[in-house]
């Protein structure tokens, strides 16, 4: 009997205790949810990092560390694109209401750490960029003028050739026009403000550069597949 109590009030001390045996964690070491994190550094390096590069520059995508476009983009826009992505681009939708993975608190707390990171007071010293979206539709074959001013004496190169079709593809319009902008200095690429062409572009240039741009567009990227030979 004596056996059976003592078996009996151990179970009762390995119950209670449990929380504490070897390997559990302790309630101030719980992991927290996904959708409670809203540390800017963790987020931006778990979901933006991959594509935009470290510290917001010199990756594959756009260079968000720049402040120009920081100066250029507003608040409402920037988290749009973020929470919703940006169609014809390889940019994801994170937002929950888009089948996203991140929480409006999570995309607010992104915007703001950009802001607070990346913005700096008087970029545009005064000047004004062109509109972040055009104004009507550009012109196509006025475009190919302003690109052979402007742009050709780069871009004309192989490896810096912006007319591939493969480029093309991945790029929607806004994210040219974007580019012409606000230039990607990571690349030494050059804004709206350039002197190649003796002057700023204006924002009618910018869009009829994008328009000719994207009349260069293949409608089957990758195609046509070389026919497999017949034996």
């Amino acid at each position: 009997m004596r056996v059976h109590v003592l078996a009996g009030v151990s179970l009762l001390f390995l119950v209670a205790g449990c929380n504490q045996m070897p390997g559990t964690p302790k309630p101030d070491s719980e992991v927290p949810r996904p959708d409670s994190v809203t540390d800017f550094a963790t987020l931006y390096n778990e979901y933006c990092a991959a594509c935009h590069g470290k510290d917001g520059q010199n990756g594959a995508a756009l260079d968000l560390a720049n402040p120009l476009y920081q100066a250029w983009v507003d608040d409402a826009t920037l988290r749009k694109i973020i929470a919703e992505g940006e169609p014809g681009t390889l940019m994801p939708a994170f937002g929950h209401e888009a089948g996203g993975l991140l929480a409006d608190a999570q995309v607010d707390a992104l915007v703001h750490g950009m802001r607070t990171a990346w913005q700096k007071p008087g970029t545009l010293n005064g000047q004004t960029p062109p509109p972040y979206q055009a104004a009507g539709q550009g012109d196509a074959s006025r475009g190919q003028a302003v690109y052979q001013t402007a742009c050709a004496r780069c871009h004309e190169q192989p490896q810096t050739k912006i007319t591939n079709s493969t480029f093309l593809a991945l790029v929607n319009d806004q994210s040219l026009r974007t580019i012409i902008v606000v230039g990607r200095p990571d690349l030494s690429h050059p804004d709206w403000r350039s002197d190649i062409a003796g002057r700023p572009l204006t924002g009618d240039e910018v869009t009829d550069v994008v328009a000719w741009l994207a009349s260069q567009r293949s409608q089957t990227p990758g195609q046509p597949y070389p026919q497999p030979s017949v034996r």
